[in-house]
């Protein structure tokens, strides 16, 4: 499925070392085979452990899933909340770091980023709406950053709504075609969307180097 390489851990082991390796075993399977290709035995073999240890912790593989791309969301939310929350009170600073902040997650864990685009239309019931309301969360930062500046005359953009949403899309992208050794940085990539999140909401550039 992809030719990316290897992802930094998304799940730390910490206390709960074979679930971590299970869930990590399973983002490298669905991001090498996609949630139809991979198969439970794929992820047991990646994790080290046995297919009757797997279904101990996880009984399905939609539940595998769930379980990956909720940590991935809590770890992009954890990072833009905290960039924002540093950023001070002004709208630009906050913007230009909250995309910075999702960008390195992307280039820090592409194939989490990869399975949360492409993978997602496999969750269903109630897996797929926790999914859905905690991305609504992350976006719902971007929504209210645009419309404080909207709001303040520092942002000129007559569609605050529609441009935090473009701001969203244009940063997950990211991961369809970035590749690691190309003529970017990791912080000049973050830095380049941050200025292009600015220009979609028509606010001056100043500051963003």
């Amino acid at each position: 499925m992809n030719d990316r390489s290897s992802p930094t851990a998304l799940i730390a082991g910490t206390g709960r070392r074979n679930e971590a390796a299970i869930l990590n075993a399973a983002l490298t399977a669905f991001g090498d085979k996609g949630f139809n290709g991979a198969s439970m035995r794929d992820v047991a073999r990646g994790a080290g452990t046995s297919l009757s240890n797997l279904y101990n912790y996880f009984p399905s593989k939609s539940g595998l899933l769930a379980e990956v791309l909720r940590h991935a969301n809590d770890e992009l939310y954890a990072r833009v909340r905290r960039a924002v929350a540093e950023a001070g009170d002004a709208a630009g600073p906050r913007l230009r770091d909250a995309v910075r902040a999702y960008v390195g997650f992307v280039v820090d864990h592409q194939v989490a980023a990869v399975v949360a685009i492409s993978e997602v239309r496999y969750l269903t019931g109630a897996d797929r709406e926790r999914l859905v309301a905690a991305r609504d969360s992350t976006e719902a930062v971007f929504a209210e950053i645009v419309a404080q500046g909207a709001a303040s005359g520092e942002f000129r953009t007559p569609y605050p709504a529609d441009a935090a949403r473009s701001i969203v899309s244009l940063c997950s992208s990211v991961s369809t075609w970035y590749r690691p050794g190309g003529r970017l940085s990791r912080g000049q990539l973050a830095e380049q969307h941050a200025r292009y999140a600015l220009a979609l909401v028509e606010a001056p550039l100043a500051g963003t180097a």
